[in-house]
């Protein structure tokens, strides 16, 4: 199943990109989730997460991608939480006149289609808080959020 959420956000690509880092990705949790590890959004590198009832997430960075027009981190997941069974996520960053749209395309299956189409609403209602909180953290000059 995919899911996509688009954000406008008043920074340029370059600087929103570079945005996503340690704090972003803090500040983004759910609550009661915690971060455990973030090597960074390049190829390779492994972010973890503890959530409270659905257990760890841990995903790679399995490309990564800078041109003049976009760029792109995509993690899949390693160990996904009670439901997933597969996961892949491209956060994509692209120019959008003065400012930058923020692409949160996300695919994810629990192995039934039924229960994906379940799974939906819950995904959706955790994502789509992204939205203002991406627009909130790079309002401010130095991407600290208000």
């Amino acid at each position: 199943m995919q899911l996509v959420l688009t954000t406008q956000v008043d920074q340029s690509m370059e600087e929103t990109f570079a945005g996503f880092d340690r704090r972003l990705f803090e500040y983004l949790l759910p609550p009661g989730a915690k971060l455990i590890r973030f090597d960074g959004s390049n190829e390779g590198d492994i972010v973890h997460l503890r959530l409270p009832i659905a257990g760890e997430w841990i995903s790679r960075i399995t490309a990564s991608h800078r041109d003049e027009r976009h760029c792109y981190f995509i993690d899949e997941g390693v160990k996904l939480p009670i439901g997933l069974k597969d996961w892949r996520h491209k956060h994509v960053v692209r120019k959008d006149g003065a400012g930058a749209a923020i692409v949160d395309d996300i695919h994810f299956s629990s192995g039934n289609a039924i229960l994906d189409r379940l799974l939906y609403p819950v995904m959706y209602m955790a994502f789509a808080p992204r939205k203002r909180r991406y627009r909130t953290f790079f309002a401010q000059s130095d991407g600290a959020p208000a």
